[in-house]
């Protein structure tokens, strides 16, 4: 059964009504970020039940070091946490001094918790009944601004209902806290120095191994009735935790208000020995502005974003909620205003997988970023990856390539491995054909060629060399095969000639070999200079060319398709509707050995080919190999659902493809695969928002123009998304009765709609 508790709304994620039991998926999914931060959905007050308190600063991580019973050569040495950084939003609440507690309540009633996302910020109110007897009513807000990216603010008000009652809020800054994941139960932290300053408190501290220095902050403004209040302050501090509390005699039905600015200031962006400086300027201007002004400001920034990037659906209120929250998730995750900061799997919402970069940004994640921002965030997306090529050939080094091969990471922070799982961490490597085909995506829709000759070219080549390496010569097939990989479906591990891999593997090489002949006809300055750097001869290019041109493809004539791998057509072909409903999810119910020996697909594997190379495939084709690898395949991949909405929907299969696209527009609301606890599917999110745009809308690049094929789900009465294409944005409106494009601007733009030519004029 699937969580069902979030209210349908178009425009909010609204939970009614208080359940111990839903708290940690709550924090999940009423998770906070404005790209330099974030924090799970915790209360701010203290709460003795279930919970997992997380705030997350991006780019600050530690290298825990790798726990296995066994060494291997070029095993990675530790995996990258993100890390549980100090929690500043705590406010302890004392009535009549006793501990307000939603655990421990005699009665709670009215819970509401409130995420809105047209405006940017996380509310919650109930009223409840203290083992004292007293009644009171509380609303809280608080958001994360992006305006002001080191800065939260936090509106927290009581009402006692029943009594006058004496209430004391003490804000606090906790730097002794613990990531769930530690491999070791290390110490994270090493906290430098605790500080108070007049009505500002500080705590410095810097991570262990990794040596980023951080400042969090906090101060706070105390109302009655939204009158100011000048309450003197009772501080108290150890050495990783300061506190204030402020204490006021409150009369029945009056509000007692505190407003609490806090955050982190980074030696990322700060000299590290004047951090309490940066905080505190931080802070005086939040505290100037105040948290109406702030909250106003907010609202403002989150309307430009959504101006470019809101989809809207008429006539399905849950696919709507479902599309805005990945697209408000996504946005909350990463802005694009940060080039060492990337998109990581769970975002500021969780500490698992770990890491900050996965293949899922340049497969998933770029397309979105590409269509609904600048294109300069999506080339700062590449160039975090050129940014990071000196570690990609180290990371090869270390397995024995040369001559300037690299193999990117499946899990990095900073472009080294850190993931530390064999069969994922050395097997999995077509995660490199995702980088190169992520410069062609970029060039293909932004047209922008600039960034091949001057970056993309060294990337391109050192992939090139990987794949000519990791192949061997079979002389039984007289082919170039591919040996003991895994491929996107994990649940198929050390096999032989996995097609999605073999297939990127040449076409990586042939796209390399393309451009270097385009850089050397028409870049000749940026070509010599690549030569000289990495130093590639004809002989070279040429033994690349062979390796291309005979790569082995699996395929079964008796199916007609190309096979996964060598060996599928040797398990026990039992579809998933065949399967008994009680073992799934098989990745929980299952041993690996039982999951490896059958025939089931985690996600879109051969299918994600014929995805990304569509245009190497015709329609019949995708048709014949959809029919035959979709019913083996059970989605256990958060990733699995938008690529095969796509596809159905192509096909036109439109009720299969809605499908697709509900489950994976609300894979974290609806909870599919009972995990929702552990943080947010973020790099999914794009994926969600292709599946409208390229399934529903089949918006696609051809022949160097905008087309599109659009469809609509029988359901729905209308849906709309907007597209920048190079620097013109385009709004498209699919109703019942057809389709609409507008474009802002006087500049017309021609496209192609089922395939015939329209010019589109400004509105």
């Amino acid at each position: 059964m699937n969580q069902d508790y979030i209210i349908p709304n178009n425009w909010s994620i609204i939970e009614e009504g208080f359940d111990a039991d839903k708290v940690k998926s709550s924090e999940s999914l009423f998770s906070i970020g404005n790209g330099a931060m974030g924090q799970r959905a915790n209360f701010e007050e203290t709460y003795s039940g279930k919970t997992f308190q997380g705030s997350y600063i991006g780019g600050v991580y530690y290298p825990d070091k790798t726990r296995v019973g066994w060494w291997k050569n070029g095993y990675p040495e530790y995996f990258a946490k993100v890390l549980n950084a100090p929690n500043w939003i705590g406010i302890n609440v004392l009535i009549n001094d006793e501990q307000l507690d939603l655990h421990t309540c005699k009665k709670v009633s009215k819970f509401k918790r409130e995420l809105n996302m047209k405006e940017g910020w996380l509310s919650r109110s109930f009223e409840a009944v203290l083992q004292n007897g007293i009644e009171i009513k509380v609303d809280t807000k608080r958001f994360l601004s992006l305006d002001l990216d080191e800065v939260g603010a936090i509106n927290y008000n009581i009402t006692p209902l029943n009594a006058d009652a004496k209430i004391t809020y003490i804000p606090y800054i906790d730097a002794g806290i613990t990531n769930e994941d530690t491999n070791w139960d290390d110490q994270f932290w090493d906290v430098l120095k605790v500080t108070q300053n007049n009505n500002q408190s500080f705590i410095e501290a810097k991570t262990m191994k990794t040596h980023f220095y951080t400042c969090t902050f906090m101060e706070s403004r105390l109302f009655i009735n939204n009158e100011a209040l000048n309450i003197i302050s009772d501080s108290k501090e150890s050495s990783k935790f300061i506190s204030t509390s402020y204490q006021q005699k409150i009369k029945q039905n009056e509000t007692f208000t505190i407003h609490k600015f806090g955050g982190y200031v980074v030696d990322r962006d700060h000299d590290k020995n004047k951090l309490v400086a940066a905080a505190k300027e931080s802070l005086d201007k939040a505290v100037s502005y105040g948290f109406d002004v702030l909250l106003e400001m907010q609202k403002q920034s989150w309307s430009k974003i959504w101006e470019s990037a809101d989809i809207t659906i008429e006539g399905d209120v849950k696919a709507q909620q479902g599309i805005r929250f990945n697209i408000f998730q996504l946005n909350q995750t990463y802005l694009g205003t940060d080039a060492t900061l990337n998109i990581g799997p769970k975002g500021f919402t969780g500490e698992k997988y770990g890491g900050s970069t996965y293949w899922d940004t340049e497969a998933y994640c770029i397309p979105f970023y590409m269509a609904t921002k600048d294109h300069s965030v999506a080339r700062t997306l590449l160039e975090y990856r050129y940014n990071h090529l000196e570690k990609a050939i180290e990371n090869a080094e270390k397995l024995g390539f040369k001559n300037g091969a690299a193999l990117y990471p499946m899990v990095t922070m900073n472009g080294e491995e850190c993931h530390n799982e064999w069969e994922i961490t050395f097997e999995e490597i077509h995660r490199n054909g995702a980088i190169a085909f992520a410069i062609f995506n970029y060039h293909r829709f932004t047209n922008d060629y600039s960034y091949i000759p001057e970056k993309g070219l060294e990337v391109l080549i050192a992939i090139a060399r990987f794949w000519h390496q990791r192949v061997n010569f079979s002389s039984d097939k007289n082919k170039y095969v591919m040996l003991g990989v895994t491929g996107p479906n994990e649940y198929e591990n050390n096999i032989n000639n996995n097609f999605y891999t073999n297939y990127m593997a040449k076409w990586c090489i042939n796209y390399a070999l393309e451009n270097i002949e385009t850089v050397k006809n028409d870049f000749i300055a940026d070509y010599n200079r690549i030569k000289e750097k990495v130093s590639f001869t004809d002989d070279e290019l040429r033994s690349w060319k062979k390796v291309a041109d005979n790569m082995y493809f699996p395929f079964s004539e008796k199916h007609n398709v190309y096979l996964q791998q060598d060996g599928f057509l040797d398990k026990e072909l039992i579809t998933v509707k065949d399967l008994d409903k009680s073992q799934r999810p098989i990745n929980q119910k299952w041993s690996w050995d039982r999951i490896l020996r059958s025939p089931y697909i985690k996600q879109a594997d051969t299918l994600q080919g014929f995805y990304m190379f569509e245009d190497d495939f015709s329609t019949e084709e995708l048709e014949r190999h959809f029919d035959f690898y979709e019913p083996f395949t059970v989605h256990e991949s958060s990733l699995s659902p938008c690529v095969h909405s796509i596809q159905a929907a192509k096909l036109g299969r439109m009720e299969q493809a809605y499908e697709f696209y509900l489950r994976t527009s609300r894979l974290d609301l609806d909870d599919y695969n009972h995990e929702v606890e552990e943080g947010l599917h973020i790099t999914s999110m794009a994926g969600t928002w292709m599946s409208i745009v390229e399934g529903f809308g089949g918006m696609r690049v051809v022949n160097n123009t905008l087309s599109f094929t659009p469809k609509i789900p029988k359901g729905w009465d209308s849906y709309s998304f907007k597209i920048n294409f190079r620097k013109q944005v385009l709004t498209i409106s699919v109703t019942q009765k057809g389709t609409q494009f507008t474009i802002d601007g006087t500049t017309e733009l021609t496209i192609l709609v089922n395939g015939a030519e329209v010019v589109v004029t400004s509105k």
